[in-house]
């Protein structure tokens, strides 16, 4: 079965930089210009569509033309704790050491209050499992780290270092899952017409 996400639009906070996770923040105004040009294709307006519960994923549907679609708790992105509304670079020039060693976790990256790569893996899986007892192609509007722990699931990519495919967030991410909802290897970015 096939699976396509579909990265929200540009917010504001995008623009800035800053870690958004849970804050729910809007659509931007080019955001909004940004997700208005897209367009999907009679096969992929067919599929079962999901969203994550946030405004910004959303919005991003509605203006897509995705009518109805299934909101899942399961894919709102990760929780950033403490570092929401923090600017990256500046917060590892800050913490210095500690960043760089908990970024070397990988999987086990946690920010302070926050919720771990490995468990945003967890709640995803659990969700691939209840879609796939379903037997269908779907497609879901998500959040950027939502893709890259998908790919991780997908590839064994343990998320150390930087992401080995460089990612268009302008295309939708395709990747294909078995009857138990595992994730094969593989990936392909589908342009949105």
């Amino acid at each position: 079965m096939k699976l396509l996400l579909i990265r929200h639009g540009l917010t504001e906070w995008n623009v800035e930089k800053r870690i958004q996770g849970r804050t729910d923040i809007p659509l931007s105004e080019s955001g909004i210009e940004q997700v208005s040009s897209r367009r999907l294709s009679a096969e992929l307006r067919k599929l079962t569509w999901y969203t994550s519960p946030l405004q910004r994923a959303l919005q991003t549907a509605e203006l897509m033309g995705i009518e109805n679609p299934i909101i899942e708790p399961a894919l709102t992105e990760m929780h950033w704790g403490d570092w929401e509304g923090e600017v990256l670079k500046p917060l590892r020039k800050k913490l210095g050491d500690v960043m760089r060693d908990n970024e070397a976790r990988g999987l086990d990256f946690c920010p302070p209050n926050g919720e771990s790569l490995r468990q945003v893996q967890e709640r995803i899986q659990t969700w691939l499992a209840k879609i796939a007892i379903k037997g269908e192609d779907c497609g879901a509007v998500v959040h950027q780290g939502i893709i890259r722990c998908v790919y991780s699931l997908a590839s064994g990519w343990d998320m150390r270092g930087e992401t080995p495919v460089s990612f268009d967030w302008e295309q939708g991410h395709l990747f294909e899952y078995s009857d138990s909802g595992t994730l094969f290897d593989g990936y392909t970015g589908v342009d949105l017409i």
